[in-house]
C-alpha cells in the first residue's frame, strides 16, 4: 500500500494553499507540448526546483546553462508575471537573457514600467533549498512587483 509521506502531505498542502507555487505549475503544464506531465502530481512538477545548497555546489558552472534549467528559470518568471498580471489586470511580460556563462538578468515588465529586475549569478545552479524557500521568494517578487503596477498604473498602460 503506498501511503504519502508527512513531507509529501506538506508539500501537497502548500502548493494548495499557494497562488504563486499554483501559477507555477500552469507554467509547467502549460509549456509541456507532449503531454508528458497531465497526470504527474503539482509536487513532483515543482521537485526540480529544489535543490538542496550542497548539491547546487556540485553542478558545475562551467559551459552553457542547459536546456532544462533555463526552462525552469523561465517558468519561475513567467508565473510571477502570470500572479502580478491576475492581481493588477496589466499585461505583464518576461524577457530573460543569459550569457554562455550563467550570467545575466530577467526582466518582468508591464508596458513601460520594469516590475521585477533580477540579476542572475551561475544560473547553472539556479534553484532553492525548499519548496517553501521557492514560494517565499516567488511571492516576495510577485508582491513588490504589484506594488510597482499599482503606483505607476499609466506607466503599465503605455
Amino acid at each position: 500500500m503506498n501511503t504519502p509521506t508527512l513531507a509529501a502531505l506538506d508539500a501537497a498542502l502548500l502548493v494548495d494553499r499557494s497562488p504563486f507555487l499554483k501559477a507555477l505549475v500552469q507554467q509547467i503544464r502549460a509549456n509541456d507540448a507532449y503531454g508528458t506531465f497531465r497526470n504527474w502530481a503539482d509536487e513532483l512538477l515543482l521537485k526540480p526546483y529544489v535543490i538542496a545548497k550542497k548539491d547546487r555546489r556540485g553542478i558545475s558552472v562551467e559551459g552553457d546553462v542547459d536546456t532544462a534549467t533555463l526552462g525552469r528559470i523561465l517558468g519561475f518568471y513567467r508565473a510571477i508575471a502570470a500572479c502580478i498580471e491576475q492581481e493588477t489586470g496589466q499585461l505583464s511580460q518576461v524577457a530573460v537573457d543569459l550569457s554562455h556563462e550563467g550570467f545575466g538578468w530577467a526582466l518582468i515588465f508591464s508596458g513601460r514600467l520594469i516590475l521585477v529586475s533580477k540579476t542572475l549569478r551561475d544560473a547553472q545552479r539556479f534553484g532553492f533549498d525548499s519548496l517553501e524557500k521557492l514560494n517565499a521568494e516567488g511571492e516576495q517578487l510577485v508582491q513588490k512587483g504589484i506594488v510597482l503596477a499599482q503606483r505607476f498604473p499609466e506607466v503599465c498602460d503605455v
